[in-house]
């Protein structure tokens, strides 16, 4: 037993299913109250008495960490539950999250223990989460409709979370951080709602320990080499694109660009571009979608090389659109592959192991960048990150398996790739990205 039977007609509009819509709706929501919380949590510790940029990274590092030391965990459990009622737990876990934050930031009681604290609930939060939605949208979507399913869904939440980051600094201004982190929580909040009518199955029971279940959730991702490979490949690239966002970016857009306004424009013109690229994922055919989706990966070296280069505003703009929209191109393929190929008892396990990779490196993006900048100057050390993009891109593309699978069929080079799947509904036929952007995909 699954968590509920692929039930949707073949050929139904997916708008007019109802656990694709609810679902969609709960994603959509709880994206648009963290667009709020990005700015509001960054406010809220700094308008702190006392408060400065050591405890803020205290907060966040408190949030981070979390999420790469327990999404294993996280992937475990979600195979092992219903994972529709994880994903409602750990909404709830954020809710009282952030609803601590806001009580702390209104009041104006804030110990520094006590915000990490809730910081370390969010972060936890987040990483049962993830692991979970993964699995959970093979359950309720036919496979031959994942990737116009998965292209809705991105095209929801990247819509939102383009509306909550341009409200959340009027939200702020207006009515102070305090009110928008309560926002946050509140979308939590409905999220949980929205998932709890799902009203998906419960698992079976399984005898087998949680180490167990871990140890065959790495059979299952070591034994797939394109898999192992592409999460490598990310591991460098989100700490090459962290670095660029987080620390050489800006320090680029203050020098030469203008300040905080010529980035915003920058960031606004990548997000406008994760939303056409989701919309164009969920419809685009390819014969070999893996390959595709790797390639869509050398578009995000170009708006970094061009900061690198000192170029304008505006064709830089014009190139993080365009690396927006390639990377939810990359996204939606990915994540539809690994649905179609991962046999679904072990898919959340799987995906941990995805989000464990390709985030192992990303602290020490963060961590190097301004060191180096300051080392070898901004420019020379944006070159780098552009330079690391393109060799991890053109390393996947040395896999035979990356460059020749496709879905229902055994890659070229025949290497083991484990049971596809239990049930012949989750077998599909062949046919036609961070965050999938791991930066901006948290629950």
């Amino acid at each position: 037993m699954t968590d509920g039977p692929r039930s949707q007609a073949a050929g139904a509009p997916l708008w007019r299913d109802r656990k694709c819509v609810l679902l969609a709706s709960a994603r959509s929501v709880s994206v648009l109250g963290n667009g709020f919380a990005r700015v509001a949590l960054a406010f809220a510790v700094l308008a702190l008495p006392g408060a400065g940029a050591g405890r803020l990274s205290l907060v966040l590092a408190c949030q981070a960490v979390p999420q790469l030391v327990f999404v294993l965990a996280g992937g475990v459990i979600a195979d092992r539950v219903s994972r529709a009622r994880l994903m409602v737990l750990a909404d709830v876990l954020g809710a009282g999250a952030y609803g601590g934050l806001a009580a702390m930031v209104l009041t104006g009681h804030a110990p520094v223990a006590a915000m990490c604290l809730l910081a370390v609930a969010a972060g936890t939060a987040t990483a049962l989460f993830a692991p979970a939605m993964d699995g959970l949208i093979p359950l309720i979507v036919p496979a031959g409709r994942l990737q116009r399913a998965n292209g809705l869904l991105r095209v929801g939440t990247n819509t939102a979370m383009l509306l909550g980051l341009a409200l959340s600094g009027v939200t702020v201004a207006l009515v102070g951080a305090g009110w928008a982190l309560a926002l946050n929580a509140a979308s939590f909040v409905v999220s949980a709602a929205l998932t709890a009518r799902l009203d998906l199955a419960a698992r079976p029971r399984r005898k087998a320990s949680g180490w167990a279940e871990l140890r065959d959730g790495w059979r299952e991702f070591a034994s797939r080499q394109w898999l192992w490979v592409v999460v490598a490949q990310y591991a460098v690239v989100v700490a090459a694109l962290n670095a660029n966002v987080g620390v050489l970016g800006p320090l680029m857009a203050e020098q030469r660009l203008g300040g905080a306004r010529a980035w915003s424009v920058l960031v606004a013109a990548q997000a406008v571009g994760t939303v056409a690229g989701a919309g164009l994922a969920g419809r685009v055919r390819v014969r070999r979608p893996l390959l595709v989706a790797v390639l869509c990966t050398f578009p995000a070296a170009v708006p970094i090389a061009l900061l690198a280069a000192g170029a304008p505003l505006w064709p830089t703009a014009a190139a993080m659109f365009g690396a927006g929209v390639a990377g939810d191109v990359f996204g939606v393929l990915w994540t539809t592959t690994v649905q179609h190929e991962v046999p679904e008892r072990a898919l959340s396990r799987v995906s941990s192991y995805d989000w464990f990779g390709s985030l192992a490196l990303a602290p020490l993006g963060l961590l190097v960048a301004g060191p180096v900048a300051t080392a070898v100057g901004t420019g020379p050390a944006l070159a780098g990150c552009a330079t690391l993009v393109t060799l991890a891109t053109a390393a996947a593309l040395l896999s035979p398996q990356v460059r020749t699978l496709r879905p229902g069929r055994r890659p070229a080079d025949g290497a083991a790739e484990g049971t596809r799947s239990e049930t012949p509904s989750t077998r599909a036929p062949a046919r036609g990205i961070l965050d999938a952007d791991r930066t901006e995909e948290t629950s």
